[in-house]
């Protein structure tokens, strides 16, 4: 296809694009609603009009019969509560009917949908991690900017964090009370303080809730797992003349999440769209070809699922199941070198491609986690008089969650002795002069590491707001003080020691013809030796010695406490009308403290009160990082805020007959850090409200800050292994201990924030249409990161020489690699893009009683530049890169038929075609010489997916409904998303890996 566009100049193609998009989005027209869009009726009301996208509340009424809420909205884009106030920053409202509509187990996957959130965490990702932490937790990320930089509060307040990285965990909130969430896709500090760089999520719930609804729910997937439960009950009531308000509610959720394949390439329950897909590395950089090659059926070559001789005279002999010998099949007709090096002649560097895949662990992986849920809630609110009231509200909550890193513990770097009893005769009579070989073997005889995360919350917040009248005007107040605490547990099953593996695979035979463990002092403390010559199980003595009962566990202690009190009213006005201004205090203190088991954090002879638990082993560093993964550490660490704000909004034109009406908005925020000092925030904005039928203009513009968070700045060093780790400097794949650690002199985070944008609402020529489109800016400095362990290296072996410092790669077997991971303010980002709304509805279509709606948003990511500031490196564009969280477009689209009997829902998610990676060059021939900075590849193309949803709705009642949905209709299986090792090849960030999943219900409401 001709792109008419392309030879325009970039400020026209922009434009010409932009009207593009805004007719195509039209004509297909999209989901989700507008701001403000569904705050009202259910769906068996159907006289609703759409409010305009990213107005204000206000516009919109609440339907009160439902909340029982007052008139007044607080729109969260702002702290101004005046009426007819229109903040510039452009809010998206998600109401209790889309979420009634999406019917999820969890609230956070309806909200996770909308195109601007991009990067968000939840049960899908992170599944191969150990000592992360998240697991399960689920988070929003604005713009792709991740979860540290979007601020989520409850009911305008700040929540505890889930993680010491400070996000909380929207599974712990009460869900079933929820009657909207406001979504600002602007930075937002000015107003609501740190950790708003790339906007607001606000979950409000509802605080008049009278009488009792419930909600039942059950869903499977086609491939008969991720089995899930729901079960939701409120109740409120009203005593001493309608002034005592008592709200109660509790929830439970089981989603079972989706297990691991195994070994090979043969996925769980049936799934069959696993193919190992993996970037692999030729190792060559200046020979016209390109030095990265995109390859299907990737083989790790220096470890099979039974054992594998990977280097030296013996390379490539094999063993099976019963422990016999053969020749492996290696792909890519590769002939294996037979040295030291263990390279393999026709191969790519630690991979072939084809041949026996059946050792490879990348789908061993669990695709989705289990999650368990258990929330109660209670609010207490006394009216003192028809305007002021005092509350107070208490959260208890539990999320349970677990995972499988990957399958047995796989081990390449392996040196095997030709005395071992185990080995077979055959092999041991050919060995090597040297009496040693290099083994690698994938430990399929092994149970599979189990991690189980569990995060308690204890929430409580008492306060007060309402208004009182002082200097003739009135002034609305709230203050509120909140104590939170979130304790996370993790415990890992079945995790190996490795000093003790190597201990007990060196086996050797005793005065008696026994087969024991040759080092003595092993045998003294208990070891066992096993045989990793084929697929015998060890014994329960030998696994009790290799993988402990009592394995690494961390317990995680976060406190936060806020103190706020706000203050806004109109104390005169002008020509124009009222002046407007907000006013607050907040003081706020985070506080953490881990302790871990001695075997990852060492200090084994002085930890008695782990003495029996985990006993003390002379084989051990009593340094710590003893196991294979999950090296836990002690940690502690706090800091506190001291901030205020104030905010005007000053109308200054007021013609409507004329040249309409307009209003400028700013605010400033001063904010003192104990750790960094004192920081500044602003917002300027302003919209107008043009003479031409419903056509309104807005702008702002802020400076928005993110202070370094509790884990960047004192993070308990933790300690991971990474295998296939690939060493530039010989072009050998090695494993090496991933060492992160926290960074005290970390400084915070500066943006720059800039929107601007146009709004069609409800002309008279088309009441029932609604359209608004914002471009959208945004610079970040000092940002906070750390480099990839491989990028690190990489990089150093490139010539950025301050980094090499920070690895250790030559250690022997493996032995002692390390890449010490820490942050830095050493990044920049910047992004800008397009945001479209538009919704439409259709009163008494053909002649048919109900309403028609077509609804929708639009992201349109344009750029996402990451410069890492160090010499030697170049900016990276991440915009459509598929692999990661910033697809060049995202769009929902909605269509609904509603009646006072039922109604239909009909959802559709997509996003286009895109790259592996923004950094690549593509060539097949003639190609440049390969760098770090610029690497070549022979494709780059990602493609992307659409996925259609459906659901209804019979109302049986006015009481009772009973509802259906079912996702990703057409079972569309995810893209391959390339690794460089035999990771799980999926981004599950975009792409759906459950496969169509069937939901059905009944709500009641008496």
């Amino acid at each position: 296809m001709t792109n008419l566009n392309a030879d325009l100049p970039l400020s026209r193609r922009r434009t010409a694009l932009l009207g593009t998009s805004v007719a195509a989005i039209l004509a297909g027209i999209m989901a989700v609603p507008a701001m403000a869009q569904d705050v009202g009726p259910p769906a068996n009301q159907s006289d609703q009009t759409p409010a305009a996208p990213g107005t204000s509340l206000q516009a919109n009424a609440v339907d009160q019969a439902e909340s029982g809420a007052s008139s007044d909205i607080i729109v969260t884009g702002s702290r101004i509560q005046s009426s007819g106030f229109s903040a510039p920053t452009p809010t998206t409202v998600i109401g209790v009917e889309q979420i009634q509509q999406n019917a999820q187990p969890n609230i956070f996957a309806t909200i996770a949908q909308l195109p601007s959130l991009q990067g968000s965490t939840g049960v899908t990702t992170g599944t191969n991690s150990t000592s992360s932490g998240t697991q399960g937790l689920s988070s929003f990320s604005l713009r792709g900017l991740g979860t540290i930089r979007t601020l989520t509060l409850l009911d305008g307040q700040r929540v505890v964090g889930a993680n010491v990285t400070g996000v909380p965990d929207i599974s712990q909130f009460p869900q079933l009370l929820i009657e909207r969430v406001d979504v600002v896709t602007g930075g937002a500090s000015a107003s609501y303080g740190s950790d708003a760089v790339g906007g607001v999520v606000n979950f409000i719930t509802n605080k008049r809730f009278t009488g009792i609804k419930g909600n039942l729910q059950g869903g499977i997937s086609t491939y008969g797992d991720d089995e899930s439960v729901l079960a939701q009950l409120a109740v409120g009531k009203s005593f001493a003349n309608d002034r005592l308000h008592v709200i109660l509610s509790g929830e439970y959720s089981h989603e079972a999440g989706i297990g691991p394949g195994g070994f090979g390439e043969a996925g769980p329950a049936g799934r069959d769209w696993y193919t190992t897909a993996t970037i692999v590395n030729r190792g060559i950089f200046n020979d016209g070809r390109p030095q990265f090659n995109y390859r299907e059926h990737a083989q790790a070559y220096q470890y099979t699922l039974y054992g594998l001789i990977n280097n030296g005279p013996l390379q490539g002999i094999a063993f099976d199941q019963n422990g016999q010998p053969f020749n492996f099949n290696y792909g890519s007709n590769g002939v294996p070198t037979r040295n030291n090096t263990g390279n393999v002649t026709g191969c790519y560097v630690g991979f072939c491609i084809g041949g026996d895949l059946s050792g490879n662990v990348g789908i061993g992986t669990t695709l989705k986690s289990r999650l368990d849920r258990y929330n109660g809630y209670g609010r207490i609110g006394f009216d003192l008089d028809a305007d002021n009231e005092i509350y107070a509200t208490v959260n208890i909550s539990q999320v349970d969650t677990s995972n499988q890193p990957n399958p047995g513990a796989a081990q390449s770097s392996l040196t095997m002795r030709c005395d071992n009893p185990f080995l077979p005769g055959s092999v041991a009579a050919v060995c090597p002069a040297s009496g040693t070989f290099g083994y690698g073997v994938s430990n399929a005889i092994l149970p599979n590491i189990e991690v189980r995360p569990s995060r308690k919350q204890y929430r409580f917040v008492g306060g007060a707001n309402g208004k009182v009248e002082a200097f003739g005007t009135d002034w609305r107040y709230d203050a509120y003080f909140e104590h939170g605490e979130n304790i996370t547990d993790i415990n890992v099953r079945n995790m190996l020691v490795p000093r003790r593996y190597l201990r007990a695979i060196d086996a050797t035979r005793d005065a008696n013809g026994t087969i024991v463990c040759r080092d003595p002092v092993a045998r003294a403390n208990g070891c066992q030796p096993i045989n990793i010559f084929g697929g015998a199980t060890p014994s329960s003595a030998a696994l009790a010695y290799l993988q402990p009962a009592n394995g690494p566990f961390q317990h995680t202690r976060q406190t936060q406490n806020v103190a706020s009190a706000n203050l806004s009213g109109d104390p005169f006005s002008t020509w124009a009308g009222p002046v407007s201004i907000a006013t607050g205090i907040e003081w706020r203190h985070e506080f953490y403290h881990v302790t871990a088991d001695p075997y990852g954090n060492g200090n084994l002879t002085g930890a008695t009160a782990y003495n029996q638990a985990y006993p003390a082993d002379p084989l051990f560093d009593n340094g710590g990082g003893n196991w294979y993964a999950g090296n836990y550490r002690v940690g502690r660490g706090a800091y506190s805020v001291l901030e205020s704000y104030l905010e005007l909004n000053v109308p200054v034109l007021n013609d409507p007959d004329g040249l309409g009406t307009a209003n400028i908005n700013a605010a400033g925020r001063a904010t003192n850090y104990s750790t960094s000092g004192t920081v500044y925030t602003w917002k300027v904005g302003g919209t107008w409200d043009t003479p031409l039928d419903g056509v309104r203009l807005r702008a702002v513009t802020s400076r928005d800050v993110r202070a370094p968070n509790l884990s960047e700045l004192f993070a308990a060093p933790i300690s991971v292994n990474v295998p296939n780790f690939t060493n530039p400097f010989n072009n050998t794949a090695v494993i090496i201990s991933q060492n992160t650690i926290g960074n005290p002199a970390l400084v915070p985070e500066a943006a720059r924030n800039t929107e601007l944008g146009i709004v069609l609402s409800r002309p008279q020529w088309l009441p029932g249409l609604s359209v608004s489109v914002d471009y959208y800016n945004i610079k970040i400095k000092d940002v906070i990161s750390a480099l990839a362990p491989q990028q690190l290296v990489n990089y150093c072996q490139q010539g950025v020489t301050q980094l090499c410092g920070a690895f250790f790669l030559d250690g022997v077997g493996g032995q002692g690699n390390f890449v010490n991971v820490q942050p830095f303010n050493l990044a920049s980002i910047e992004t800008e893009g397009l945001d479209i709304e538009a919704s439409y509805q259709h009163r008494q279509p053909f002649g048919l009683k109900g309403s028609f709606t077509v609804r929708g948003l639009a992201t349109h990511v344009m750029r996402y530049v990451t410069d890492l500031g160090l010499p030697g490196t170049v900016p990276i564009d991440t915009a459509g890169v598929n692999s990661g969280a910033t697809p060049s477009w995202k769009w929902l689209t909605t269509q609904t038929y509603a009646q006072d009997e039922f109604s239909i829902l009909l959802q559709q998610r997509w996003f286009p075609d895109g790259l592996f990676g923004g950094q690549y060059v593509v060539c097949q021939t003639s190609c440049p010489v390969s760098t770090a900075n610029a690497p070549t590849i022979d494709t780059n193309t990602m493609k992307g997916a659409f996925y259609f949803d459906v659901g209804g709705t019979y109302n049986i009642s006015k009481a009772i409904s009973a509802y259906f949905k079912i996702d990703n209709l057409f079972d569309r299986d995810p893209t391959p998303s390339p690794q460089t090792n035999t990771g799980i090849d999926i981004n599950p960030q975009l792409y759906d890996i459950v496969g169509r999943v069937f939901r059905a219900g009944v709500r009641f409401s008496f």
